[in-house]
């Protein structure tokens, strides 16, 4: 299963920097499991959003010229904060490099004035179709729904 991290992006400069937010909701089904009588948004996925948001602005700067966006590592990555439901965390990302095939970024997570999160981190970034051809058609697909979705993200 996979968690859409990103609610809405709210500032894009391809090739240096993005800003996007997650209102995070009672409603998000791993609250359930996550300390169901303090529900906080896992440190993990405070991180995964962080990625979430580095992969739009790679794609947005490379013109969505790959369809896998994966993380490669994470460092000094510090939690300061806990955030609740009802709070909104903000993320900001900048790019350190975009290269051909990776990427390196540094970025936080903030509610309000308060910073909850703030890591180091690298992507790797390919197509299916560099391993084997026969998945150039996956590939297509793929690109295809992340700009439907990268529409949405921007237009709300």
């Amino acid at each position: 299963m996979k968690f859409v991290l990103i609610d809405r992006i709210t500032d894009l400069v391809p090739g240096e920097r993005i800003v996007a937010v997650k209102a995070l909701s009672l409603a998000e089904e791993y609250l359930a499991d996550h300390f169901p009588r303090f529900p906080v948004l896992p440190g993990v996925l405070m991180i995964e959003a962080l990625v979430q948001a580095s992969a739009w602005l790679v794609r947005a700067t490379e013109d969505f010229a790959h369809s896998m966006l994966l993380l490669a590592d994470a460092k000094n990555v510090t939690y300061k904060s806990f955030v609740s439901p009802g709070q909104v965390l903000e993320l900001t990302v900048e790019a350190k490099e975009i290269g051909p095939t990776g990427s390196r970024f540094t970025g936080t997570g903030r509610c309000g004035a308060t910073e909850m999160v703030k890591a180091h981190w690298s992507l790797r970034h390919f197509n299916l179709a560099d391993e084997d051809p026969r998945m150039g058609p996956m590939d297509e697909k793929l690109i295809v729904h992340a700009r439907q979705q990268m529409a949405l993200l921007r237009r709300l």
